[in-house]
């Protein structure tokens, strides 16, 4: 089978993990029992050696459609043949009293005519390194690692190929058959069938906690839709355990086609978390907001107690600190796109900006979630004296690069907000805290920014001190309050911007040809994040149609499901991991605000 197109999926999930399905009905990403596993199914990455569970017609040449059910993250994927119309519905249940089973459901079923299905399981377990041994007995499979140990319940005879197994049923407009991937948690526990009527169980408890969840939201504004489904996505990224919250469910999703910009980001980003936090709260999801202050504030208790200097910019989802990187060199990678990496090397970078987005995060949370205590205080007082002597320093910025450290400028702004947000935390609550030192140290950082960070001769606020590349990261300056939107440095910034980074809708991070080396090298897309970021600034300075064309320009960019990678390549086609938690929450943001400003301009 070809490589689907990244856009070409939805994805399942459980607070666990997440599957990926294609629109031809194929699971080709699925680690268990958690994000971080090793994959189970990874034909996105090898179409040979991955492994994939396809259920789908026979007949592959007919027309296929998906849609989730309403208010759901039940994924339906519909198969238009010649002989009739049949669909696969999948969801893996959450909410049940048994988490550890992490099952998969398949319901295939005819809707009209007839359908011949086909069914191949053919699972290829740690990033297929591992052999696995096959039983087989009438209520399904059994495939079995030392580490690992899967079942499938079928209710139609399996027939066996290697490791594999196959079946081929038909279905008649009413009738309907039902599959069930589980893991068996351990030696005590063995396969079990599953009646319809379990199923049919299974199937209402997932659809009313979905739908339960997502009536919690506040947004009614004129992109409900889009906005609600940002916000299933992002659930979706959420590791319930912890509270932690991955970047992408994905790894090694390449930036370019047949490039080298291939990460990993199946963990726990300070930044993209805070951000993501920032989006439920602005919903009304304040248990989310919770669950993962509740993990920020372990990690920094952790850094506290230890006397270990700066936070790390990333953790495991289980915050576990140490996330080596290294190559599966067996695996050819998407599209021939390799290196596949494990891990991710960046975790032990230096971004100042870290302290900004965790310490804004908190100021959010404390104002619109729940009052911090004083322990949490406590932490925030070391952070800041740690960053307070050294914020004006190199190093490796948002966009993480590997050539070397560099005085970003976005890094400085975030800085700014880390004192800033907690002098006004420090107000609203009465703490205690060195307010002039904090007053005079963020005075000191917003003069540098203002005489380095903006150039004469560009027009424009730049990526590094005393530079002059463009980098669409200032566009956060408005989102921060640092600057006003109609101020003339930032009218003249959006201008310089509009004219270099921006096509249509669509916004390069920076200039690769003219920024410094940033270690990696490779061609990559526009990155979505930033053309929010863009619809948002213009907003906020009052370019209300302009915002709201690009805004809807930026949908026809989303996949048939209103789902983003983090970048859009020349053709329109989706790049990167798959789907982002920042595209995402910068569309949230740019929708609220933009609804609010349509519905009162200045």
């Amino acid at each position: 089978m070809a490589y689907a197109p990244i856009e070409d999926h939805g994805i399942i999930g459980d607070l666990h993990s997440v599957a990926l399905v294609d629109m031809r009905g194929t699971i080709d990403w699925y680690c268990c029992p958690r994000f971080d596993s090793p994959s189970v199914f990874g034909a996105i990455l090898d179409d040979e050696r991955g492994g994939r569970f396809r259920i789908g017609p026979v007949d592959a040449g007919g027309r296929t459609k998906q849609l989730y059910l309403p208010d759901t993250n039940v994924l339906i994927t519909r198969f238009l043949s010649d002989t009739g119309v049949g669909e696969v519905m999948d969801f893996m249940p959450v909410g049940s009293a048994e988490e550890d089973r992490h099952r998969i459901v398949r319901m295939a079923q005819c809707v009209r005519g007839e359908v011949h299905f086909q069914l191949d399981c053919a699972p290829r377990f740690d990033y297929g390194r591992t052999p696995h041994e096959l039983h087989c007995d009438s209520h399904g499979a059994i495939f079995e690692t030392d580490a690992l140990r899967l079942a499938l319940d079928s209710p139609v005879p399996l027939s066996t190929d290697g490791g594999d197994v196959h079946a081929f049923f038909s279905l008649k407009a009413g009738e309907r058959r039902t599959f069930v991937l589980e893991r068996i948690p351990d030696e005590g526990h063995s396969a079990r069938p599953f009646p319809e009527e379990v199923c049919q169980h299974l199937f209402q408890e997932t659809v009313e906690y979905w739908r339960g969840w997502l009536r919690q939201c506040t947004y009614r504004g004129r992109w409900r839709e889009t906005v609600r489904r940002s916000a299933l996505a992002l659930k979706l990224l959420c590791y319930r355990p912890t509270g932690a919250i991955v970047a992408a469910p994905t790894t090694s999703l390449p930036e370019g086609i047949g490039g080298s910009r291939n990460w990993d980001y199946r963990y726990t980003w300070i930044r993209d978390a805070s951000f993501t936090l920032y989006a439920f709260l602005k919903l009304g999801f304040t248990e989310e907001a919770r669950d993962f202050m509740r993990f920020l504030k372990a990690r920094a208790l952790e850094q506290h107690s230890s006397n270990a200097g700066p936070l790390q910019i990333m953790y495991g989802i289980d915050g576990r600190h140490s996330l080596d990187e290294h190559e599966l060199g067996h695996l050819e990678g998407y599209r021939h796109s390799a290196p596949v990496r494990v891990g991710n090397g960046a975790a032990g970078q230096l971004q100042l900006d870290i302290y900004g987005e965790l310490i804004n995060s908190i100021y959010l949370y404390d104002k619109r979630g729940e009052p911090i205590d004083y322990e949490l205080w406590r932490v925030v007082v070391e952070l800041l004296e740690w960053l307070g002597e050294h914020w004006d320093q190199p190093d490796a910025g948002i966009w993480e690069v590997r050539g070397g450290p560099q005085d970003f400028t976005y890094s400085r702004l975030m800085c700014w907000i880390a004192f800033d947000r907690a002098l006004r935390i420090a107000q609203a609550r009465g703490f205690p805290c060195p307010r002039t030192q904090w007053r005079e140290t963020r005075d000191r950082i917003f003069e540098q920014i203002m005489e380095r960070g903006y150039s004469r001769t560009k027009g424009a606020f730049v990526q590094v001190l005393d530079g002059d590349v463009l980098d669409a990261a200032t566009l956060m300056m408005v989102m921060g309050h640092f600057v006003a939107p109609n101020d003339p440095l930032m009218t003249s910034t959006l201008d310089a911007i509009r004219a270099e980074l921006v096509t249509d809708s669509l916004v390069y991070r920076y200039d690769p040809a003219l920024a410094a080396p940033d270690g990696v090298g490779g061609d990559e897309g526009t990155f979505s994040i930033c053309s929010f970021w863009w619809v948002e600034a213009l907003a906020r300075a009052g370019r209300l149609e302009e915002a709201r064309l690009a805004f809807e320009k930026m949908h026809t960019y989303a996949n048939h499901l209103g789902l983003y990678s983090e970048e859009i390549g020349p053709s329109g086609e989706a790049l990167g991991n798959f789907p982002q938690a920042f595209t995402h929450l910068s569309l949230i943001s740019a929708a609220l605000y933009l609804d609010r400003a349509l519905d009162h301009p200045r």
